[in-house]
Parts: C-alpha cells; sequence; structure tokens
C-alpha cells in the first residue's frame, strides 16, 4: 500500500515522491548498484530477500519505475506465483510487462525519457494510463483515484504547491507537506506514512524516496524513517 506523488512538468521532465510500506520483518537494502551483472548501472532499493526491487532507476537512459501493490483476481496456486520484484528492474532497462503475468497486483509507474505511464495488472487484464502534465497521485487504485481516502485528502494539498522548477531543493515543500499529512495517526485511512496492521496487512511505511527525471539525467535519494510507520521517532 506504497504511495507515490508525481509532477509531469513536460515531456522528459519529472519529479516524484514515494514512501514505500513493506513487512518491518522483511529485511531490505538501501539505494545502491545492487545488480552490477544482470543490470549493469542500474540502481534501486533492494529487497533481501526475493532480490528485486520496489523502486529502480537507470540514469543512462533516465527511466525510472516504482512498484506499488493492488488488489487481484489471480486463481493461481501461490506456488505458481512469481514475485513482482523483477518488474521495476526490467522496465529500466526497457522491458516493460506483458500479460498474461502470473504475479499478484500491481501498478507499476514507469517514467522515461519522453513519458510517464501506469501499468496496472489485476490478474486479468493489464492497463496502460498515460499520467498527464501536472500533479498526480497513486497508491493501491487507479492514478489519482479519489475513493482512496489518503488520495481524496492530501492530492488538492500537493497540487496547491508552488515549486520552482530549477529549484535544487524542489523536494522541500513536498517533504513539509509528507511530514504534515504524518501529524494523522499512522492507521488512520487518509494517512500517507501508514501502518496497515488495522486494515490486515503487516506492512508499514518505511522510507521515502524523492527523484528527479530531466535532461541532464535522473538524481534518487532515499531516507529510512526513525521507526516503522512514524516520521518521528516514538518517545
Amino acid at each position: 500500500m506504497c504511495t507515490v506523488i508525481i509532477d509531469i512538468a513536460d515531456a522528459g521532465t519529472a519529479h516524484l515522491l514515494a514512501v514505500r510500506d513493506e513487512d518491518p520483518q522483511r529485511e531490505w537494502d538501501s539505494l545502491g548498484a545492487w545488480w552490477p551483472e544482470r543490470y549493469p548501472g542500474v540502481i534501486g532499493i533492494r529487497d533481501r530477500r526475493a532480490g528485486g526491487a520496489w523502486l529502480a532507476a537507470n540514469p543512462a537512459e533516465r527511466r525510472l519505475a516504482v512498484l506499488l501493490n493492488r488488489a487481484d483476481v489471480l486463481g493461481l496456486p501461490e506456488d505458481q506465483v512469481l514475485s513482482r520484484g523483477s518488474l521495476a528492474l526490467e522496465s529500466v532497462v526497457g522491458r516493460s510487462p506483458a500479460a498474461p503475468l502470473p504475479m499478484h497486483g500491481f501498478n507499476l509507474l514507469e517514467v522515461g525519457p519522453d513519458a510517464a505511464r501506469v501499468l496496472s495488472w489485476d490478474g486479468a487484464d493489464l492497463r496502460a494510463t498515460p499520467v498527464s502534465a501536472g500533479v498526480h497521485m497513486i497508491a493501491h487504485d487507479d492514478l489519482d483515484d479519489d475513493a482512496t481516502p489518503r488520495i481524496a485528502a492530501w492530492l488538492p494539498e500537493f497540487q496547491a504547491l508552488t515549486r520552482n522548477e530549477g529549484d535544487a531543493d524542489w523536494a522541500r515543500p513536498w517533504i513539509e507537506l509528507l511530514a504534515r499529512s504524518a501529524q494523522l495517526p499512522p492507521e488512520d485511512d487518509r494517512a500517507i506514512i501508514r501502518d496497515n496492521r488495522p486494515h490486515g496487512y503487516p506492512t508499514q511505511s518505511l522510507l521515502y524516496c524523492t527523484a528527479s527525471v530531466t535532461p541532464d539525467g535522473i538524481d534518487v535519494r532515499d531516507v529510512t524513517l526513525p521507526s516503522p510507520g512514524h516520521w518521528a521517532a516514538s518517545s
């Protein structure tokens, strides 16, 4: 139940803020070049258990991808279901997924040198949704889906922010708003920094990344939260 906010300025220019929700017991590695043989030049946040990535970037090709889970109607036995961890890695080397997929549901946000889109898989159909110019938000449903409480609550706030395109500190207003959103209890359906256990999932917000994709290249930075599901350290 991760969350991404993305601002498309024009073709080839995008900025995003991505919050990762995962089981704190599932070990992971911070941003790095963890796949030098299979994906040379690619950096990302690595899941140690399956070896894949939640977020990946290919600076040389100005490609970035973020993976978000969503519900599905997949009827395969669990021992036949493949990990989704390869999706972001394959995407940033130019290999987008094609149906049918023996994987649980997902939203895959793909940002490339010319455009951005969301690929959504529900176990039966794979849909592509272009991401137009402007500020957008996605979680476990569709792009800008106001049936998702955190999108209904916070997308207008992100859209109202003023951001200077050439500002090296472009992410600061977004991070400040993210911090303000964290004043909500983490189990609140409107929360971006989340504790999903009351909703039946073991996942909690663990980190956030900021990324810019411009004609000059890609800049990605990651910040680990001081404790799962909380913006500030627990007292």
